[in-house]
């Protein structure tokens, strides 16, 4: 019997174990969502805004690596996807887009709502297509899965409105074998870059995302060649926690003191998997060899000696089989102070910065003399927050973060311990993305805690979308640092030597609009109520809206600040006590 180019797409969708359709319905894309409501084993989650539905198809894409899926209907439902959309792309997620379009015959005519999406998302889509005959599916549709997984990358297929319930003439299965290749550096590379290292005195390995399947085969490297190895956000997950006595935090402006110094101290950097895009952190002069998939990334942040394309796995095995310098105990082992005093670094830092996170911090002397300078008004420390959510949090737990400040504080203060995950938009630095990516984590497996780092105005963006996780009863967490403000955009104005402005937020009481739409809330004012607080939203059984009011002067000290950073934080407070003193509206 002839299937509907709906229904093709729809089972091609259940072949490829797909669970769930994000979106929001429309005239277009009534046929698909139809033959989704009548096929078992995939379901339609209708979101209250597109952005929305491709932050969470992208989070579930980035969780499983497997296909994520997003609808928008024709024209402006279309447009809504594209932030989202561009995050999926910026994080090398593979997500389908299917795209309403007018009728055929309507096509170039500037209908109404007309948009034409193959210009929308030429840049940031590996594939798009309009189907303009039934008979180009199921061709079409497999040509874009491919694009999608095989680039890791955003495929958009469009169907026009008056499509979707033809029949196709040829009818035949889609078919979408695609095996993921493993690839090896060139043999000659491979020595060379082990020379290198066998020369060196003190190695630092800098260590992402890309990585993240090979962790035993790194912390072998790491202990052979007795290198304290820096992890950017996006390696959290993966080699923080479970005892990884070689890394020492993040670096740039969320990371620590004793990460920059273990670059900076280095005479050569092994870059693993990662893309770090903060060029002033790299410390210059240094050797410096880079492993990673994508031979366009070679060289592209800093010059690179060495560069050897290959999945991580197999090219630090070659290595390890390349080296010459003897394992850690052995005749011939490297000397392993360079590691030492790194971890000492770290570890000074990390006592220091529990201290911050003391609820009592602010009770002692010193704590008492900073609170008259930053904390007038005594509201709640985001690194307590940050801190007792990671005492409360499940092993297991899935994180989501909000670009900005509540990002700062997950990665100082919550270890990926166990088998936590995190994401986050950590390559296109969107806001709102916390609350949707953490809805789609959410749908994988709704026993499994799901916890999302809100920003007060990252959440406020897409606040809608809370009714979704009321709707399907989906149990997240939402943790929000309410400081009323858009903090990282006033401590860029601050360091810069400009005073605050535009970024002050008059909020709501969170907790008080969770609850009118029918998900319990919690408002946190005292700092004494923080840890019990948090222990009561895990308890409760559902999604809860945790709105914690912290403080809005709390100072994210970068890992190496300046001279010239200081200077422009002490001059902004300056002009800040003058404004506030003398114009209409200054406190």
């Amino acid at each position: 019997m002839p299937r509907t180019v709906a229904q093709v797409i729809v089972d091609a969708l259940s072949e490829l174990g797909v669970r769930q359709v994000f979106g929001v319905v429309g005239d277009a894309l009534n046929p698909v969502t139809d033959a989704i409501r009548t096929t078992d084993g995939l379901e339609w989650v209708g979101c209250r805004h597109e952005e929305a539905a491709a932050f969470a198809a992208s989070a579930q894409s980035q969780l499983t690596d497997t296909l994520g899926v997003c609808m928008g209907t024709v024209g402006p439902g279309s447009v809504h996807l594209l932030n989202g959309l561009y995050d999926a792309a910026k994080s090398h997620a593979p997500v389908l887009a299917i795209a309403g379009q007018v009728p055929l015959a309507e096509l170039g005519s500037d209908y109404f709502q007309e948009v034409d999406n193959d210009a929308l998302f030429n840049d940031v889509a590996v594939f798009r297509g309009t189907v303009t005959s039934p008979d180009q599916l199921p061709q079409m549709l497999e040509t874009a899965v491919r694009h999608a997984r095989g680039r890791k990358g955003v495929a958009v297929l469009t169907v026009p409105g008056d499509l979707g319930e033809r029949e196709l003439t040829a009818d035949r299965p889609a078919r979408f074998s695609l095996n993921a290749p493993v690839t090896r550096p060139d043999e000659a590379a491979v020595r060379r870059a082990a020379e290198l290292l066998d020369r060196s005195e003190r190695v630092t390995l800098l260590v992402g995302a890309g990585a993240r399947a090979a962790r035993q085969d790194v912390l072998t490297l790491a202990d052979r060649l007795a290198a304290p190895m820096v992890l950017t956000l996006k390696a959290k997950a993966g080699f923080e926690g479970d005892g990884n006595p070689f890394q020492v935090g993040q670096t740039g402006l969320i990371g620590n003191p004793a990460a920059a110094a273990a670059l900076q101290d280095a005479d050569t950097l092994l870059l693993l998997g990662t893309d770090f895009p903060y060029r002033d952190w790299y410390p210059e002069g240094r050797t410096v060899i880079q492993v990673d998939t994508e031979a366009t990334h070679i060289g592209r942040r800093v010059p690179v000696d060495v560069g050897l394309v290959g999945d991580t796995g197999a090219t630090v095995r070659d290595l390890l089989g390349h080296l010459t310098v003897a394992p850690a105990g052995a005749d011939g082992a490297r000397d392993r102070s360079h590691l030492e005093k790194a971890r000492e670094r770290f570890g000074q830092w990390r006592t220091g910065q529990a201290r911050l996170a003391d609820p009592d911090h602010d009770k002692g002397v010193v704590g008492r003399i900073r609170s008259a300078l930053d904390n007038r008004a005594h509201d709640i420390r985001p690194e307590a927050l940050a801190a007792a959510v990671d005492r409360a949090a499940a092993d297991d737990a899935v994180f989501t973060s909000d670009t900005g400040m509540a990002t700062v504080w997950l990665s100082r203060f919550v270890e990926m311990r166990g088998e936590r995950r995190l994401i986050g938009s950590y390559n296109l630095g969107s806001m709102a993305n916390a609350m949707p990516q953490a809805l789609g984590a959410q749908f994988l497996d709704r026993d499994r805690q799901v916890v999302a780092f809100c920003g007060d105005g990252g959440l406020s963006m897409l606040l809608g979308d809370l009714m979704t996780l009321k709707t399907y009863r989906l149990p997240v967490k939402l943790v929000v640092f309410d400081n009323r403000r858009l903090g990282m955009v006033k401590l860029e104005q601050e360091q810069a030597g400009l005073p605050e402005f535009g970024t002050v937020l008059d909020n709501p009481d969170f907790a008080a609009v969770a609850e009118a739409m029918g998900i319990p809330g919690i408002r946190v004012t005292d700092p004494a109520d923080v840890e019990s607080a948090v222990r009561r939203a895990f308890r409760t059984p559902g999604p809860v809206l945790l709105d914690v009011l912290t403080n809005p002067d709390e100072i994210a000290v970068p890992a190496k600040p300046t001279v010239e950073q200081g200077w422009g934080f002490a001059l902004a407070k300056v002009k800040e006590v003058v404004r506030s003193h003398g114009e209409p509206g200054g406190d």
